[in-house]
Protein backbone atom coordinates (compact mmCIF):
# COMPACT_ATOMS: atom_id res chain seq x y z
CA UNK A 1 0.00 0.00 0.00
CA UNK A 2 1.30 3.36 -0.98
CA UNK A 3 -0.82 5.62 2.00
CA UNK A 4 -3.60 5.61 3.87
CA UNK A 5 -6.77 4.97 1.45
CA UNK A 6 -10.43 5.85 3.28
CA UNK A 7 -13.25 3.61 1.85
CA UNK A 8 -16.81 3.10 2.57
CA UNK A 9 -18.20 -0.06 4.70
CA UNK A 10 -20.84 -0.68 1.45
CA UNK A 11 -22.34 0.92 -1.29
CA UNK A 12 -23.00 4.70 -0.17
CA UNK A 13 -26.17 5.76 0.76
CA UNK A 14 -27.18 7.67 -1.68
CA UNK A 15 -26.25 4.72 -4.66
CA UNK A 16 -29.06 2.79 -2.95
CA UNK A 17 -31.29 0.50 -4.69
CA UNK A 18 -29.53 1.07 -7.79
CA UNK A 19 -26.12 -1.07 -7.85
CA UNK A 20 -22.32 -1.25 -7.66
CA UNK A 21 -22.03 0.79 -11.05
CA UNK A 22 -24.07 3.84 -9.72
CA UNK A 23 -22.49 3.24 -6.23
CA UNK A 24 -18.68 3.43 -7.01
CA UNK A 25 -19.73 6.14 -9.43
CA UNK A 26 -20.45 8.29 -6.56
CA UNK A 27 -17.02 6.78 -4.21
CA UNK A 28 -15.25 8.28 -7.43
CA UNK A 29 -17.02 11.66 -8.01
CA UNK A 30 -16.90 12.06 -4.27
CA UNK A 31 -13.09 11.34 -4.17
CA UNK A 32 -12.92 8.39 -2.28
CA UNK A 33 -10.57 5.68 -2.45
CA UNK A 34 -12.39 2.67 -2.82
CA UNK A 35 -15.43 -0.03 -1.05
CA UNK A 36 -15.58 -2.60 1.58
CA UNK A 37 -18.14 -5.10 0.21
CA UNK A 38 -20.88 -5.99 2.94
CA UNK A 39 -21.79 -9.94 2.73
CA UNK A 40 -22.55 -9.76 6.48
CA UNK A 41 -26.11 -11.57 5.32
CA UNK A 42 -24.14 -13.80 2.90
CA UNK A 43 -21.40 -14.21 0.45
CA UNK A 44 -23.54 -13.47 -2.75
CA UNK A 45 -22.68 -11.54 -5.94
CA UNK A 46 -23.83 -12.20 -9.36
CA UNK A 47 -20.94 -13.50 -11.60
CA UNK A 48 -21.68 -10.26 -13.66
CA UNK A 49 -21.57 -7.55 -10.65
CA UNK A 50 -17.59 -9.54 -9.97
CA UNK A 51 -16.43 -8.84 -12.78
CA UNK A 52 -18.09 -4.93 -12.76
CA UNK A 53 -16.52 -4.07 -9.38
CA UNK A 54 -13.69 -5.48 -10.30
CA UNK A 55 -12.89 -3.96 -13.50
CA UNK A 56 -14.05 -0.53 -11.59
CA UNK A 57 -11.62 -0.69 -8.65
CA UNK A 58 -8.92 -1.56 -11.26
CA UNK A 59 -9.52 1.13 -13.24
CA UNK A 60 -9.78 4.01 -10.89
CA UNK A 61 -7.65 3.18 -8.39
CA UNK A 62 -10.02 1.71 -6.12
CA UNK A 63 -9.43 -0.28 -3.59
CA UNK A 64 -11.48 -3.48 -2.08
CA UNK A 65 -12.06 -5.39 1.26
CA UNK A 66 -14.90 -7.72 1.78
CA UNK A 67 -16.52 -8.29 4.69
CA UNK A 68 -17.73 -11.52 6.19
CA UNK A 69 -21.10 -12.43 7.47
CA UNK A 70 -22.58 -12.36 11.16
CA UNK A 71 -23.63 -16.07 11.43
CA UNK A 72 -19.71 -17.07 12.28
CA UNK A 73 -18.57 -18.44 15.31
CA UNK A 74 -15.71 -20.47 15.51
CA UNK A 75 -15.92 -21.22 19.40
CA UNK A 76 -19.78 -22.79 19.00
CA UNK A 77 -20.51 -25.69 21.12
CA UNK A 78 -21.62 -27.38 17.74
CA UNK A 79 -19.20 -28.81 15.64
CA UNK A 80 -21.49 -28.17 12.82
CA UNK A 81 -21.92 -24.44 13.07
CA UNK A 82 -17.84 -24.19 13.41
CA UNK A 83 -17.98 -26.00 10.03
CA UNK A 84 -19.89 -23.87 8.58
CA UNK A 85 -18.44 -20.59 10.03
CA UNK A 86 -14.86 -21.95 8.49
CA UNK A 87 -17.10 -22.23 5.14
CA UNK A 88 -18.51 -18.95 5.62
CA UNK A 89 -14.49 -17.51 5.95
CA UNK A 90 -13.48 -19.42 3.15
CA UNK A 91 -16.47 -17.96 0.76
CA UNK A 92 -15.64 -14.26 1.75
CA UNK A 93 -11.88 -15.24 1.20
CA UNK A 94 -12.70 -16.82 -2.54
CA UNK A 95 -14.65 -14.14 -3.47
CA UNK A 96 -12.72 -11.33 -2.47
CA UNK A 97 -10.16 -12.95 -4.66
CA UNK A 98 -12.13 -12.82 -7.14
CA UNK A 99 -12.62 -9.02 -7.48
CA UNK A 100 -9.76 -8.55 -6.61
CA UNK A 101 -9.72 -7.64 -2.76
CA UNK A 102 -6.84 -6.70 -0.84
CA UNK A 103 -8.14 -8.05 2.67
CA UNK A 104 -11.07 -9.74 4.43
CA UNK A 105 -12.16 -9.45 8.00
CA UNK A 106 -14.95 -10.76 10.09
CA UNK A 107 -16.20 -11.60 13.81
CA UNK A 108 -14.66 -14.91 14.88
CA UNK A 109 -16.38 -16.36 18.00
CA UNK A 110 -18.29 -15.92 21.47
CA UNK A 111 -16.58 -17.02 24.20
CA UNK A 112 -19.22 -18.67 24.81
CA UNK A 113 -18.61 -18.83 28.69
CA UNK A 114 -15.34 -21.18 28.10
CA UNK A 115 -11.99 -20.32 29.40
CA UNK A 116 -10.52 -17.40 27.28
CA UNK A 117 -7.16 -19.66 27.06
CA UNK A 118 -9.17 -22.61 24.97
CA UNK A 119 -11.15 -20.38 22.97
CA UNK A 120 -8.00 -19.28 21.88
CA UNK A 121 -6.87 -22.56 20.66
CA UNK A 122 -10.28 -23.51 19.25
CA UNK A 123 -9.81 -20.24 17.33
CA UNK A 124 -6.46 -21.41 16.19
CA UNK A 125 -7.38 -24.65 15.48
CA UNK A 126 -9.96 -23.24 12.52
CA UNK A 127 -7.69 -20.70 11.63
CA UNK A 128 -5.06 -23.22 10.85
CA UNK A 129 -7.57 -25.03 9.10
CA UNK A 130 -8.82 -22.03 6.96
CA UNK A 131 -5.16 -21.20 5.90
CA UNK A 132 -3.98 -24.51 4.90
CA UNK A 133 -7.02 -24.74 2.20
CA UNK A 134 -6.20 -21.10 1.08
CA UNK A 135 -3.11 -22.00 0.52
CA UNK A 136 -3.50 -24.81 -1.47
CA UNK A 137 -5.64 -22.81 -3.67
CA UNK A 138 -3.56 -20.57 -4.02
CA UNK A 139 -5.04 -17.82 -2.70
CA UNK A 140 -2.99 -15.30 -0.69
CA UNK A 141 -5.60 -12.55 0.98
CA UNK A 142 -5.29 -10.95 3.80
CA UNK A 143 -7.65 -12.91 6.53
CA UNK A 144 -8.16 -10.47 9.22
CA UNK A 145 -10.34 -11.45 12.61
CA UNK A 146 -11.84 -8.19 13.72
CA UNK A 147 -11.49 -6.83 17.22
CA UNK A 148 -14.58 -7.28 19.01
CA UNK A 149 -16.88 -4.34 20.80
CA UNK A 150 -18.45 -6.71 23.12
CA UNK A 151 -16.90 -8.61 26.46
CA UNK A 152 -19.08 -12.00 24.96
CA UNK A 153 -17.04 -11.91 21.98
CA UNK A 154 -13.55 -13.19 21.36
CA UNK A 155 -11.06 -10.15 19.68
CA UNK A 156 -9.28 -8.23 21.51
CA UNK A 157 -5.93 -6.52 20.33
CA UNK A 158 -4.07 -8.82 22.06
CA UNK A 159 -5.80 -12.38 20.95
CA UNK A 160 -5.64 -10.90 17.40
CA UNK A 161 -2.32 -10.28 17.26
CA UNK A 162 -1.10 -13.16 19.31
CA UNK A 163 -3.12 -15.54 16.91
CA UNK A 164 -1.50 -13.52 14.18
CA UNK A 165 2.12 -14.12 14.77
CA UNK A 166 0.82 -18.18 13.86
CA UNK A 167 -0.10 -17.84 10.34
CA UNK A 168 1.86 -15.57 7.47
CA UNK A 169 -1.51 -14.77 5.98
CA UNK A 170 -3.54 -13.67 9.02
CA UNK A 171 -3.16 -9.79 10.83
CA UNK A 172 -5.73 -8.02 12.70
CA UNK A 173 -8.54 -5.70 11.64
CA UNK A 174 -7.86 -3.29 14.29
CA UNK A 175 -11.78 -1.16 14.76
CA UNK A 176 -11.07 1.15 17.27
CA UNK A 177 -14.47 1.93 18.02
CA UNK A 178 -15.11 -1.42 19.45
CA UNK A 179 -12.03 -1.15 21.63
CA UNK A 180 -13.29 2.06 22.55
CA UNK A 181 -16.90 0.78 22.94
CA UNK A 182 -15.48 -2.58 24.84
CA UNK A 183 -13.48 -0.67 27.47
CA UNK A 184 -16.99 1.89 27.96
CA UNK A 185 -15.02 4.70 27.07
CA UNK A 186 -11.44 4.24 27.72
CA UNK A 187 -8.90 3.97 24.21
CA UNK A 188 -9.58 7.28 22.89
CA UNK A 189 -7.01 9.75 22.82
CA UNK A 190 -4.03 9.97 20.91
CA UNK A 191 -1.73 8.63 23.35
CA UNK A 192 -3.60 5.48 23.53
CA UNK A 193 -4.19 5.16 19.77
CA UNK A 194 -0.54 5.77 19.51
CA UNK A 195 0.34 2.60 22.20
CA UNK A 196 -2.07 0.50 20.18
CA UNK A 197 0.14 1.48 17.11
CA UNK A 198 3.49 0.79 18.87
CA UNK A 199 2.51 -2.36 20.27
CA UNK A 200 1.36 -3.84 16.73
CA UNK A 201 4.87 -2.80 15.55
CA UNK A 202 6.52 -3.91 18.35
CA UNK A 203 4.71 -7.67 18.38
CA UNK A 204 4.25 -8.21 14.88
CA UNK A 205 7.25 -5.99 13.03
CA UNK A 206 7.05 -2.40 11.57
CA UNK A 207 5.78 -3.26 8.19
CA UNK A 208 2.23 -3.94 9.77
CA UNK A 209 1.97 -0.12 9.64
CA UNK A 210 2.18 -0.23 6.33
CA UNK A 211 -0.65 -2.81 5.40
CA UNK A 212 -3.33 -2.28 7.84
CA UNK A 213 -7.04 -2.34 7.62
CA UNK A 214 -8.67 -0.42 10.37
CA UNK A 215 -12.38 0.31 10.77
CA UNK A 216 -13.34 3.66 12.53
CA UNK A 217 -17.02 4.83 12.94
CA UNK A 218 -18.65 7.14 16.00
CA UNK A 219 -20.41 4.40 18.54
CA UNK A 220 -22.78 4.17 21.32
CA UNK A 221 -21.80 1.64 24.39
CA UNK A 222 -22.55 0.57 27.42
CA UNK A 223 -20.99 -1.26 30.42
CA UNK A 224 -21.90 -4.48 28.28
CA UNK A 225 -19.35 -2.65 25.51
CA UNK A 226 -20.82 -1.83 21.78
CA UNK A 227 -24.66 -0.97 21.48
CA UNK A 228 -24.69 0.38 17.73
CA UNK A 229 -22.65 2.45 15.00
CA UNK A 230 -23.26 6.36 15.53
CA UNK A 231 -22.28 9.21 12.78
CA UNK A 232 -18.96 10.83 14.10
CA UNK A 233 -20.29 14.27 15.48
CA UNK A 234 -23.31 13.16 17.33
CA UNK A 235 -20.67 10.34 19.54
CA UNK A 236 -17.38 10.87 21.51
CA UNK A 237 -15.28 9.03 19.49
CA UNK A 238 -11.94 11.14 19.39
CA UNK A 239 -11.62 10.73 15.66
CA UNK A 240 -9.27 13.69 15.26
CA UNK A 241 -6.88 12.03 17.29
CA UNK A 242 -7.01 9.25 15.86
CA UNK A 243 -6.32 10.44 12.39
CA UNK A 244 -3.06 12.45 13.61
CA UNK A 245 -1.92 9.05 15.07
CA UNK A 246 -2.24 7.71 12.19
CA UNK A 247 -0.65 10.36 10.28
CA UNK A 248 2.58 10.56 12.66
CA UNK A 249 3.05 6.79 12.25
CA UNK A 250 2.62 6.82 8.71
CA UNK A 251 0.02 4.02 8.54
CA UNK A 252 -1.02 3.21 5.11
CA UNK A 253 -3.52 0.65 3.50
CA UNK A 254 -7.28 1.03 4.15
CA UNK A 255 -9.73 2.75 6.83
CA UNK A 256 -13.09 1.71 5.95
CA UNK A 257 -15.95 4.12 7.58
CA UNK A 258 -18.84 2.42 9.34
CA UNK A 259 -20.34 5.33 10.49
CA UNK A 260 -24.18 5.00 9.30
CA UNK A 261 -24.21 8.15 7.32
CA UNK A 262 -21.70 6.11 5.09
CA UNK A 263 -20.20 8.24 2.92
CA UNK A 264 -20.42 11.70 4.51
CA UNK A 265 -18.40 10.55 7.41
CA UNK A 266 -15.67 8.64 4.93
CA UNK A 267 -15.27 12.00 3.52
CA UNK A 268 -15.49 13.92 6.77
CA UNK A 269 -12.03 11.33 7.76
CA UNK A 270 -10.39 11.48 4.49
CA UNK A 271 -10.90 15.56 4.67
CA UNK A 272 -9.65 16.14 7.73
CA UNK A 273 -6.83 14.30 7.53
CA UNK A 274 -5.62 15.46 4.13
CA UNK A 275 -5.48 18.88 6.13
CA UNK A 276 -2.93 17.42 8.47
Amino acid sequence: MDKLHFVTAGLPLSSEGKGYKEGLDIIKNMNLDGLEVEFVHGVRMTEQNQKLVKSFAAQNNLKLTCHGPYYINLNSQEQEKIDASIVRILETARMGSNIGAYSITFHAAFYMKNPVDEVYKTVYNSMEKICKILDEEGNNIWVRPETTGKGTQWGTLEEIVELSKNFKQVLPCIDFAHIHARSNGGFNTYDDFSKMLDYCAKELGSDILNNMHIHAAGIEYGQKGEKNHLIFNESDMNYKDLLKALKDFDVKGVLVCESPNIEEDTKLLKDYYMSL
